[in-house]
């Protein structure tokens, strides 16, 4: 076999990475502090986040599995423990790869677990619910193998989260994690180890109620790089494959490596340290030899969308760094809030860019830039369904326009955009609507060219740049459209670019409120 590592595409079994040869960004030294720990811990991070392969390390540990672990951090670490690689019972609950849309389901998951381990460890009982197993397993595996057992739990909430739309059966499945789970408390003096991962905390969900001493790491400075790929890390394990994705696109390398950290970087998990890459679309990008969008493609945010839509909430928030949550709101998903901030927070959709400790008040806003255009290309059916439908009103035909400085096709795809909006009686104000269809559009034009989307409150609202042109707007709502143009020369908004060999546009816009529609337009070069 070649000494050459491999890129780990779609691996999340520890023991197939390493026997493959994989790739693997050693973790191990934070293993060895959480498994010298005594107390049960909850890690929440987004989907494809390196979750599920930290809990296959955790349980090769456990296992006794110290061929896994050869030339790691925690080798060197527990050379002098006598006690170290000893194998221990794993009860290892992995909820992935289940729909739980159908009644039983989840139970169904659980006696599946039960059934393999009560086989393994030769144990027969006449318990007929799974808590009641459970506990029996817990118990009775103690007492014949003489070890406390560890329990991984790998995904808790996903059969909860595929039923927001189903709040009975979620009801159910949270019912049954009361009386389930309930047994990690009740037995504590069987139990060596726990660990237990998620997208979300449910706040209500007794599993973290009942466990009184159970850790919550998800915002912990110790371990806010846990899953993810630092910047050194990235150095270090694939500055190989950076420069093959480099020669790939045509790039030197520090613009690969810039490229690399506007599209992927910029998670946070703790306020003002270092951020981490999205593991899942950096092996990806490596693997391809693209810079594209792969975490995002690989789930959609539709309930999100919906909710923020169904909520009016103001979408300029998300660039203008104007999004504040509490602590108690980031960590916590109560299931009953109208806010969508979060799980916008939990789900990846946004992170931690500031902290005011006097305030304790976190800023929340996009990590990078896959994330901000898809999320936001992903908003623009539910807002403007004809722009999906490649029939001239889409982004990439607005910014052919946008490029050729063709300003009555520019103005045509904005007048037809909010002609083609339907409303009905129980829709947000119209306020909402044109702020919003604005912001999408000029912020992922944004992608393509240079866009500066701005408030409502008295600078210049959108400037665009192209090679050959700067384009100006100033929108007024149930204003004309000479006012608009107006506020652009009272404000000298052309005057930085008096100097510039381009060609300036002036163009004021004005919306009309009652018809909902485009209802003036005036341009004029600078």
């Amino acid at each position: 076999m070649s000494n050459k590592k491999i890129l780990p595409m779609g691996v999340q079994d520890f023991e197939k990475l390493v026997n493959n040869n994989c790739i693997y960004v050693d973790k191990t030294a934070y293993i060895y502090k959480l498994v010298h720990d005594v107390a049960p811990f909850f890690l929440s991070r987004p989907r494809r986040f390196g979750k599920s392969l930290l809990l296959s390390a955790l349980k090769a540990y456990w296992e006794g599995r110290k061929d896994l672990f050869a030339g790691l951090e925690i080798e060197k670490l527990e050379a002098d423990n006598p006690d170290a690689w000893h194998p221990y019972p794993v009860f290892y609950f992995d909820f992935n790869g289940k729909d739980y849309s159908k009644t039983n389901s989840l139970e169904e998951v659980l006696d599946s677990h039960l059934k393999d381990w009560e086989h393994k460890y030769d144990i027969i009982t006449d318990a007929v619910s799974v808590e009641t197993r459970f506990k029996n397993l817990l118990v009775r595996v103690k007492e014949k193998t003489g070890k406390r057992c560890v329990v991984l739990v790998d995904e808790y909430d996903k059969p909860l989260l595929d039923l927001i739309n189903d709040p009975e059966l979620q009801e159910h499945n949270k019912s049954l994690f009361k009386g389930f789970f309930s047994n990690l408390k009740s037995c504590d003096a069987c139990i060596q180890f726990v660990f237990i991962t998620g997208v979300t905390k449910f706040h209500k969900v007794s599993i973290f109620s009942d466990l009184n001493q159970l850790i919550d790491i998800s915002l912990n400075k110790e371990f806010s790089a846990l899953c993810g790929i630092t910047e050194n890390e990235l150095n270090t394990y694939f500055s190989e494959h950076i420069e093959l994705l480099a020669k790939s696109q045509d790039l030197t390398i520090d613009e690969c490596r810039k490229q690399l950290k506007q599209t992927y970087d910029g998670y946070h998990f703790y306020p003002d340290f270092e951020g981490v890459y999205n593991p899942f679309s950096i092996i990806n990008a490596f693997y391809a030899h693209e810079f594209r969008p792969y975490w995002f493609e690989s789930g959609s945010p539709t309930f999100l969308v919906k909710m923020l839509r169904n909520n009016s909430f103001d979408v300029r928030k998300f660039s203008d760094k104007t999004i504040y949550a509490s602590e108690s709101v980031i960590l916590d998903y109560t299931g009953d809030s109208l806010s969508p901030t979060p799980l916008l927070y939990q789900c990846g959709y946004l992170t931690i860019s500031e902290y005011n400790r006097r305030l304790q008040r976190y800023t929340l806003s996009f990590p990078n830039e896959e994330v901000k255009y898809g999320f936001l290309n992903s908003m623009m059916p539910y807002y403007v369904p004809s722009a999906a439908e490649s029939n001239g009103l889409d982004i990439f035909t607005l910014e052919g326009y946008v490029e050729e400085g063709d300003l009555d096709s520019i103005r045509n795809v904005l007048t037809a955009l909010f002609a083609s909006i339907t409303y009905t009686s129980n829709e947000a104000p119209f306020e909402h609507y044109f702020q919003t269809v604005i912001y999408l559009v000029f912020t992922l034009l944004g992608k393509y060219t240079v866009c500066e989307m701005h408030t409502f409150s008295g600078r210049i609202d959108c400037k665009v740049e192209t090679e050959k042109f700067i384009y100006l707007f100033e929108f007024k709502r149930d204003e004309t459209a000479e006012a608009a143009l107006r506020q652009i020369d009272d404000k000298d908004y052309a005057l930085p670019f008096s100097a510039d060999n381009r060609k300036v546009f002036k163009i004021g816009v004005s919306f009309d409120s009652e018809k909902r529609t485009l209802s003036d337009w005036l341009s004029c070069e600078a």
